[in-house]
């Protein structure tokens, strides 16, 4: 048979490697290169990171410390000043009650000693009018002007606040409306219950001891009434001295007596009044003539 000469099959045979470990070289690689570029990057990152916030956190909880240690010196600064100052305030505070003490006791005694120079000036006051003559003149002028004491029948009224009676505001209430009465005694019905007595034919007066003459005033300092700038306290008692039954009668029907019903019966003000056969009332304390001059028959001193 014509043909092709027949040629020898051939056979791939593998080629055999030129080093021993070439075939681990894949194994090698994949063992030393586990993490691909991106997730490299990322650990990187995030390693920088976590590298640079260390300080950051280590610097505020440093920064919180330190306040702390500056709030609790501040404190502990605090209460030491307090500890040493206290006992400088306690001295102070004892300090001015013992002055004020000293000053209190000061203020008694100077009005202990006024209260004695008066009743002397009073003394040599009766003995100047016995020296001029003694005449029943002088004896006179010596009880209208309240520079000595008397005594004989009279009445004894006493004037208290209502049992109620409370704080007071500004203005006065038996006047204006809006508002509400007190309950308490002004100074403006005792003048109306003296000027009443005097009306009715007293011839002397006084309230709580306090002897009343031609130069007194009656005047409100708060809630205080004051006779001669002496302040009294209630219950008011009222001395007069006179026709004790006829001076009674004509003092409650008088304007005044019936203002004083008109007190006790609207704004409970307490009053009483009762006929004495012998009442004593106290020399004025002191009574000064500062401008007035006895005159002459032709008018002229």
């Amino acid at each position: 048979m014509c043909g092709m000469p027949q040629q020898p099959p051939v056979r791939s045979t593998p080629t055999r490697p030129s080093r021993p470990d070439a075939s681990m070289s894949l194994l090698t690689n994949v063992m030393d290169h586990s993490l691909d570029d991106g997730y490299a990057e990322a650990a990187a990152r995030k390693k920088a990171a976590g590298t640079e916030g260390m300080p950051k956190t280590v610097r505020a909880k440093l920064g919180f410390a330190v306040g702390l240690v500056l709030a609790a010196l501040v404190v502990t600064v605090g209460a030491a000043q307090a500890r040493i100052s206290a006992p400088v305030v306690a001295k102070e505070r004892e300090e001015l009650i013992d002055r004020i003490q000293e000053e209190t006791a000061a203020a008694d005694r100077l009005e202990d000693s006024v209260d004695e120079l008066r009743d002397d000036v009073s003394a040599r006051q009766r003995k100047a009018l016995k020296d001029d003559g003694g005449s029943d003149g002088n004896d006179l002028v010596g009880i209208l002007s309240g520079a000595v004491e008397v005594h004989g029948p009279g009445v004894r009224l006493v004037v208290n606040d209502s049992k109620d009676a409370g704080q007071g505001g500004d203005g006065d209430p038996r006047e204006t409306s809006g508002f509400s009465d007190t309950g308490r005694v002004r100074d403006r019905d005792m003048q109306r219950v003296v000027n009443g007595l005097w009306e009715s034919g007293a011839e002397a007066i006084s309230i709580n001891g306090q002897r009343l003459t031609a130069l007194s005033a009656i005047r409100a300092a708060g809630d205080a009434i004051l006779v001669d700038n002496k302040p009294l306290a209630p219950p008011y008692t009222v001395l007069a001295v006179g026709d004790g039954q006829r001076l009674s009668t004509r003092f409650q029907n008088s304007p005044d007596g019936l203002y004083l019903h008109v007190l006790q019966e609207n704004f409970g003000i307490r009053t009483s009044i009762s006929v004495e056969e012998d009442i004593r009332v106290p020399a004025a304390p002191s009574v000064i003539v500062r401008t007035a001059e006895p005159s002459t028959e032709k008018g002229t001193s």
